[in-house]
């Protein structure tokens, strides 16, 4: 008899919804294991004077308020730059650009930038940004070497957002005498936006937990003021925790785990406003 227990399409269902839940747990219990030693190691220095402080005792003591604002401060500026540059990028490719070999060699090279490790995106923004354009060692510096190395995923993200609006959209919108830009900018990108927060939910993931690009860029060792404008340098939660856990010794537990969890903090409270904007978006346009 050739049947047996994976024989009906219901047992074969039923066997990929475990395997699939085996995976989800896999990849999850490291995770929450994670966060769960860095709440238990850090939570008892999650004190009002640790988030609003400054640096003390050659950083042993105080706070990372200036940390967390130069986090903030580097976040902003890579969005303010790298978001419009992608969608436009990405509408251009989309909606403008006919099929060709330039563009073929262009959306690869989009990809291959996806892949280049951070600490190169770190050497060009120190060469270009801050030796060549003599910004120097500052925030705009720093941002603008995040917006390059975000672009290629919020360009990836934001195509194929528009490319999952139906076409019908488009040929009604044609119907009614709208020009190409305005087809695109009252047809497409309204039902486009959910995806296109969705590429920048992942840019500002991997801008605000970089070390490397910043290092080189816009990073300070100990700077215990705030930045007074975009081209001072500023310290950061990355490079911070960085300095905390290799270059000072004898720095109590409770800091650099601290530290640590207002890091992954922070990430979380960015990724859940651009995801809470993304599903009011969602619920409003819907077709």
């Amino acid at each position: 008899m050739r049947q047996g227990l994976l024989a009906s399409p219901q047992a074969r269902e039923r066997l990929a919804f475990w395997l699939l839940r085996i995976a989800l747990a896999i990849v999850l219990f490291p995770v929450l294991f994670i966060l769960a030693y860095m709440v238990m190691r850090g939570a008892p220095g999650l004190t009002w004077e640790f988030l609003t402080a400054v640096p003390r005792s050659g950083m042993r003591a105080g706070g990372i308020f200036p940390a967390i604002i130069g986090t903030v401060y580097l976040v902003i500026g890579m969005l303010l730059v790298a978001l419009p540059l992608g969608v436009f990028a990405a509408i251009y490719l989309s909606e403008y650009a006919h099929p060709s070999r330039w563009t073929r060699v262009i959306r690869l090279a989009i990809v291959n930038l996806a892949g280049v490790p951070s600490v190169v995106y770190g050497l060009f923004g120190l060469g270009f940004f801050v030796m060549f354009l003599r910004l120097g060692t500052s925030i705009a510096a720093g941002a603008l070497t995040l917006a390059i190395m975000s672009l290629p995923i919020i360009i990836t993200a934001t195509e194929e957002a528009l490319r999952s609006v139906p076409a019908s959209f488009r040929q009604v919108a044609y119907s009614l005498g709208a020009t190409r830009w305005q087809m695109v900018r009252t047809a497409v990108l309204p039902y486009a936006l959910p995806g296109i927060l969705t590429g920048a939910i992942l840019g500002v993931s991997r801008a605000a937990g970089e070390t490397a690009p910043i290092l080189f860029t816009v990073a300070a060792f100990y700077l215990p003021r705030l930045p007074q404008s975009i081209f001072d340098p500023a310290m950061t939660l990355p490079y911070h925790l960085y300095v905390l856990a290799t270059q000072i010794p004898n720095v109590p537990a409770r800091v650099t785990y601290g530290t640590a969890l207002v890091l992954v903090g922070l990430v979380i409270l960015l990724n859940l406003a651009a995801i809470i904007i993304r599903a009011h978006f969602r619920r409003t346009r819907q077709w």
